[in-house]
């Protein structure tokens, strides 16, 4: 069961509660990871690579992987809630560079919630036929309530929800292994792609796409400030789960491939529901399509979850820096929950996923899974190149015997890597560059108002953003 730390040492009063233990953190990052994308768009993946599918999901959870080196060293340095937008802060020391980088990643996981709600509402539709704005709406709705209960509910929670969505995982191995036993299988499919003439373009925007399933490894540390013993769970957490999430996407999608017709994937919203409607189990096809859409379901809430958890710390731990404004840093005093931050973080999403059926309904097509999905990854790619770059730039600085080292070849081609998949999710899909304007634009207005409205009592000579003087939030209203 869940460890949670009891040591009064391990709490700091007035901030945030250190509970998550290292076998939560690992689950946490496990679990995000495995129901970011596999459950969502791996149809999608099979649409634009084909049987080959597969390549996408192992050269995508590569290029992730080395970008998470970069989040473990700088976790190890800067144990505190906040992240990437922290990492460039001690970087760079720019308040304009710092707030840039918060507001894109905080746009990112907005977008990731709102992409996550659609495929969730798509299982839902499998086993009751519920309005899906509504069911979308309340999805949101509920997970922030969750939230606001307590952060140690919220990773206990996650870590439950993990085993449930590895059962779903390994039914669709399982399928996969049932098949190549009766000599079914064609592994030609494997080593099909959509593109004969342009194999690595047909990889490259599989990878685009496939690395919406590869986020949620940066969520870890943004809950740092949580962590029991941040500086060794961390490394562990973050490589360890990264590499099992990877282990278990290939053969998903290799199982996938091999089941079921690729066009039949590419074509569905519920991908690996039509690996379990194939009816290859002697299992009556009718309950477990509705067993699956449940465990999909459930994957699909833990990874939100995780979504809703990093958009309030986010803020939270910005309102500290003084690059958002300060009622983001307000922390209930019973829950000890940022919850200001959690009602403007599910106002945000509603907006997006109301937004999308409002386009649809006026005649613009908008498929809220996807372009959502394409807008998180475009934020995303810009933030991990930031992330890299300032590992890079920090090195020799706040070092310790704690610090974890990331080995610098592997960060520069993890840097090489993103900056190639996002100059082609620009050059290829500029629709989602509009959307990732009026998210970043959203942003832009939480800056004017911190300019007009922040504190400005600071102590003589104090820089705005200096970590000594947020020990107590406090002194700004928490």
């Amino acid at each position: 069961m869940a460890e949670v730390a009891s040591n009064p040492a391990d709490t700091d009063d007035g901030g945030l509660k250190r509970s998550i233990t290292g076998k939560l953190l690992f689950f946490y990052v496990l679990g995000d990871v495995l129901g970011s994308g596999i459950y969502v768009l791996i149809g999608s993946v099979a649409g634009e690579v084909g049987g080959a599918f597969w390549a996408a999901f192992a050269v995508g959870v590569t290029v992730a992987g080395f970008t998470g080196l970069a989040y473990a060293e700088l976790a190890t340095k800067y144990p505190r809630a906040a992240g990437a937008s922290l990492y460039v802060h001690q970087a760079f020391g720019n308040k304009a560079l710092t707030f840039l980088t918060t507001v894109t990643y905080l746009s990112a996981t907005f977008a990731a919630a709102g992409s996550l709600a659609g495929g969730f509402a798509a299982y839902v539709a499998e086993l009751i036929p519920l309005p899906a704005l509504l069911v979308m709406i309340g999805f949101i709705l509920l997970l922030a309530l969750l939230n606001f209960i307590g952060i140690t509910e919220s990773v206990v929670a996650n870590m439950l929800m993990t085993f449930v969505e590895v059962t779903g995982l390994v039914i669709v191995m399982v399928i996969g292994v049932v098949y190549v036993g009766a000599g079914k299988a064609d592994f030609s499919v494997l080593t099909d792609f959509s593109s004969q003439d342009n194999v690595i373009f047909a990889i490259i925007a599989g990878v685009a796409l496939s690395f919406f399933a590869m986020t949620g490894f940066e969520n870890a540390v943004n809950v740092a400030e949580e962590t029991v013993d941040p500086h060794r769970t961390i490394p562990m957490a973050l490589i360890g789960g990264m590499a099992t999430a990877g282990v278990i996407y290939v053969l998903v999608s290799i199982s996938a491939a091999l089941t079921v017709p690729i066009d039949t994937l590419a074509d569905s919203n519920a991908a690996l529901l039509e690996v379990v409607k194939a009816g290859i189990l002697p299992i009556s096809v009718a309950f477990m399509t509705t067993l699956f859409a449940i465990i999909a379901m459930i994957a699909i809430t833990n990874t939100t979850l995780v979504q809703v958890v990093t958009q309030s710390r986010i803020l939270y731990g910005m309102a500290r820096e003084d690059v958002v404004p300060a009622p983001f840093a307000k922390i209930h005093r019973s829950r000890r929950s940022p919850y200001v931050a959690l009602i403007f973080s599910a106002a945000v999403v509603i907006g997006l996923i109301v937004a999308s059926d409002v386009l649809n309904r006026i005649g613009i097509e908008v498929n809220i899974v996807e372009r959502l999905a394409s807008v998180t990854v475009a934020l995303l790619l810009i933030v991990y190149a930031g992330v890299i770059i300032s590992c890079l730039k920090t090195r020799g600085r706040d070092e310790s015997d704690q610090t974890f080292r990331a080995p610098t070849p592997l960060l520069v081609i993890g840097l090489v890597g993103n900056l190639v998949l996002l100059g082609y999710v620009i050059y290829t899909d500029r629709t989602s560059l509009i959307w990732c304007g009026a998210l970043i634009g959203l942003g832009g207005i939480l800056y004017v108002l911190e300019q007009l409205f922040g504190r400005r009592d600071r102590p003589a000579g104090a820089e705005r953003g200096d970590p000594a003087l947020d020990d107590d939030p406090s002194d700004r209203g928490a």
